[in-house]
């Protein structure tokens, strides 16, 4: 089960995540209590191990801004939760080695995700970063074979149950694990990361085992 810890905002939490098992950590760019600088980023992804995949979270940027951020900060993908279109999606996946494509749960866009030539397909709530749950029967529009990331409310308290009804390729959560806006919990940072690993579904299993095993077909 591929475990994705977002909203980071210090090196102390970015090693905490690392440490409890995630696969990912992912820092927001957009407008957010837990907006960083691209200066920051780039101290602390320095210091990370190489098979932690870093993810630069942009919304509604110009393809030329967030390839540019990517490669100022050292990040290797890049999370577009925002009303990019497939044209800006493909652009930047040309030149960045990771993309997802994130969409509100219920988005018609969802049956055209192949045509956005993302990596991952993330759902989220309607509103990111709320820490809202949305009804999880709105996952079966994704395209069959596409991965999902599972966002939207997510906490060591519903995670299986959510990889249970859902069976995505792997979930992502940020507000779910803090004991404040932007600062993490490591208690319920390291309950979210196992109860999610424990949880992984039989057709998923390895995927964040490795740096890169996941863009492997299944």
């Amino acid at each position: 089960m591929f475990v994705k810890i977002c909203g980071i905002t210090t090196e102390a939490d970015a090693l905490l995540a690392v440490a409890m098992g995630a696969d990912a950590v992912g820092f927001v760019f957009a407008p957010s209590p837990r907006q960083m600088a691209v200066q920051a980023v780039h101290d602390i992804v320095r210091r990370l191990p190489a098979d932690v995949l870093t993810v630069g979270v942009f919304r509604n940027d110009a393809p030329d801004r967030v390839i540019k951020v990517v490669d100022q900060a050292g990040l290797k993908a890049a999370q577009l939760h925002g009303n990019e279109t497939a044209d800006d999606t493909r652009t930047v996946r040309a030149r960045v080695p990771i993309v997802f494509k994130a969409f509100p749960a219920g988005d018609p866009a969802i049956d055209r995700f192949d045509q956005f030539g993302a990596d991952a397909l993330l759902i989220d709530a309607k509103q990111p970063g709320s820490g809202q749950v949305f009804d999880w029967s709105l996952t079966a529009a994704a395209p069959v074979g596409a991965r999902v990331l599972l966002a939207g409310g997510l906490h060591a308290g519903n995670v299986a149950r959510a990889i249970e009804q859902v069976q995505p390729w792997g979930v992502d959560v940020s507000t779910g694990v803090e004991r404040s806006p932007g600062q993490k919990d490591p208690v319920r940072v390291k309950a979210f990361v196992t109860n999610a690993k424990i949880a992984e579904p039989v057709r998923y299993e390895g995927a964040g085992k490795g740096p890169y095993d996941w863009m492997i077909d299944e």
